[in-house]
């Protein structure tokens, strides 16, 4: 058999390296070699075994004074840290009684070593609370006020969030709220972290538990909220009510209600931006003659004069009459209609002969652009 190679020379590190620096030196060469990096590779598979065992020993303050006190002949080779075959590596599926997550996380979450990456007990902000309410164009235009309720997670009064009385550090994970568990595989030692069953993660041991949010700290209840949403504000837009979500723990600060709008279609008007768009049906008379006719917007009906020879969809702009501006109440967006010529139907005898009557007197010469284009229609048949 090989002989053994020194367990500093494995993890590319000097004897008088700290811990942190051998606890890096490890995660870098088993991220590295790792089977499932390297799948059918037999030398990554000796190599992370090698690695494995190394750092087994030198992680341990007891095992690395005695390993270099000693060397090899310190520990028992059938004590298995170093012994057995490093088969059975098909994908984390492959791991039998082993968690993928727990692997994962000791490979790159930091949970080999000494210490823990995150502390239970530091403040964690409260979750922000989503919600979407329907506003008609009307309402989205002038500003309204909408009142919300809605469940949220809310501090325990009776315990102040504490979960209880008489609370103690839990002696199960010293307070990180996590423990490291040692596995054993086919002669390899995994130390990875869960989170620690006696406190269920929390750091701490109540003793007198609270009776109304039962150790929790944080109770499930219904808030009713009144919004002031502002003129002007369109489909999509947000607005966050600061420190109205749920409440946070430790100490930490709430999250937010963030409510969206979504904007009802309405039976006359677009809203492009701040303006409206419309479209107004006038008469054959009216598009002909020109005139006043009835404009909608928000405000009423507004009188408008469109000149004599109004072309079906043309445009007609009335200043000011739009959506304002959000939080400026002197500045407004346009309303834009488009007029819509409509032809009648059904019409009686006499009309009809009054509307050829109108036809034979008017001719060709009223109409530029049918006359335009019968003269580059014969040049086309030409």
């Amino acid at each position: 058999m090989a002989e053994k190679r020194d367990y500093y020379e494995v993890l590319g590190v000097k004897k008088g390296d700290d811990d942190a620096t051998i606890k890096k030196a490890f995660r870098s060469l088993a991220k590295k070699y790792h089977p499932d990096m390297n799948p059918g590779d037999a030398d990554a598979e000796a190599k992370f075994k090698e690695i494995n065992e190394a750092y087994e020993v030198l992680s341990d303050p007891e095992k690395r004074s005695a390993y270099d006190q000693y060397g090899h002949a310190a520990f028992d080779p059938a004590s298995g840290a170093g012994a057995g075959g490093a088969g059975g590596f098909g994908g984390f599926g492959g791991f039998g009684g082993f968690d993928a997550g727990d692997i994962f996380e000791s490979f790159f979450g930091g949970g080999f070593g000494g210490g823990f990456s995150s502390n239970a007990n530091a403040p964690i902000r409260g979750e922000n609370i989503n919600l979407k309410v329907r506003l008609t164009l009307e309402e989205s235009a002038t500003g309204v006020k909408k009142e919300f309720t809605y469940p949220c997670d809310v501090t325990c009064s009776d315990c102040n969030g504490r979960g209880g009385s008489d609370i103690d550090v839990c002696r199960a994970c010293g307070g990180s709220g996590k423990r490291r568990v040692l596995q054993n595989l086919g002669g390899l030692q995994f130390q990875t972290t869960k989170t620690c069953e006696s406190c269920r993660g929390s750091g701490k041991t109540v003793r007198n538990v609270c009776s109304t949010c039962r150790g929790n700290g944080i109770l499930r209840k219904q808030r009713t909220v009144t919004i002031n949403i502002p003129a002007g504000i369109d489909d999509g837009q947000s607005i966050a009510k600061r420190g109205f979500g749920c409440d946070g723990r430790n100490g930490g600060g709430a999250g937010d209600l963030i409510v969206t709008v979504l904007l009802r279609k309405h039976d006359v008007f677009t809203r492009e931006g701040f303006d409206l768009l419309c479209e107004v049906p006038i008469t054959i008379a009216e598009a002909t003659l020109g005139g006043e006719i009835d404009v909608p917007t928000l405000d009423g009906v507004e009188k408008c004069e469109i000149p004599e020879g109004t072309q079906p969809g043309e445009t007609f702009t009335l200043r000011g009459k739009g959506i304002p501006y959000v939080n400026s109440a002197s500045r407004k967006g346009d309303l834009i209609f488009k007029t819509v010529v409509e032809i009648p139907r059904a019409l009686s005898e006499k009309q009809k002969d009054l509307l050829r009557a109108f036809a034979d007197e008017c001719g060709e010469g009223n109409y530029t652009k049918k006359r335009r284009f019968r003269n580059l229609f014969g040049k086309f048949k030409k």
